[in-house]
């Protein structure tokens, strides 16, 4: 149970421009879409990718590490990661589990015979958005498990294009669609105000001290 003395309290040491800035970021942020990126090689692409949930109001990544094992460490914790939350898995059969135990439909970002056009994408079901590794592209575990097939239109020499391209493509297109439809895509109250502690927590250096003198002087 969160205390709302003392989350007023730790805000007072926050700017009123940047507790307004998280008030309005928050109302923006969902958890109706999500994002699972597989064995990217390189960093700067998963950086890039977290970077575009955030930009997109997209409030959870899952990164699934099963042949590529590099730590995702200081590159993105420069910026977003700080933002959104990071699900770490070791394979994507796990990853496919636990999206799914959350009532999430697995859509694969990758040209099938079932695939569907963006445009033509059914918003309505909650979804995470695959996208697999630079050269190989998704593994067979997550198109067998997948429950639709995307892809974006594209009429060029060129067959494909950079995952974090994609991403952002995607995530553009379907969170504004996301945005202008009747479905209850925002947080919950529960999770708006934990998320407001937490940021607060990524913001101020001296927060544990600031929470244990709050206590101190209630006691």
């Amino acid at each position: 149970m969160h205390d709302l003395d003392l989350l007023h309290h730790l805000e007072s040491f926050l700017t009123p421009n940047r507790v307004a800035k998280f008030h309005k970021v928050l109302a923006e942020r969902t958890k109706h879409f999500t994002v699972a990126t597989e064995d990217v090689y390189q960093l700067h692409n998963t950086s890039a990718v977290i970077r575009s949930c955030d930009v997109f109001g997209i409030q959870e990544v899952n990164i699934v590490e099963e042949v590529n094992s590099k730590r995702i460490d200081r590159e993105i914790a420069m910026g977003a990661q700080k933002w959104v939350d990071l699900n770490r898995y070791h394979s994507s059969k796990a990853c496919i589990s636990d999206l799914k135990s959350q009532g999430y439909q697995i859509v694969a970002t990758t040209p099938h015979v079932d695939d569907c056009n963006l445009q033509d994408f059914d918003i309505s079901k909650p979804s995470c958005f695959f996208f697999g590794r630079e050269t190989e592209g998704l593994s067979d575990a997550v198109k067998s498990e997948a429950d639709s097939f995307l892809k974006i239109p594209m009429v060029g020499f060129t067959e494909s294009l950079n995952i974090s391209v994609s991403a952002a493509i995607i995530l553009q297109h379907v969170t504004s669609k996301l945005k202008a439809s009747a479905i209850a895509w925002q947080l919950s109250e529960a999770e708006i105000l934990e998320k407001r502690f937490d940021w607060i927590k990524k913001t101020l250096k001296d927060y544990d001290k600031i929470v244990a003198r709050f206590y101190d002087s209630k006691a």
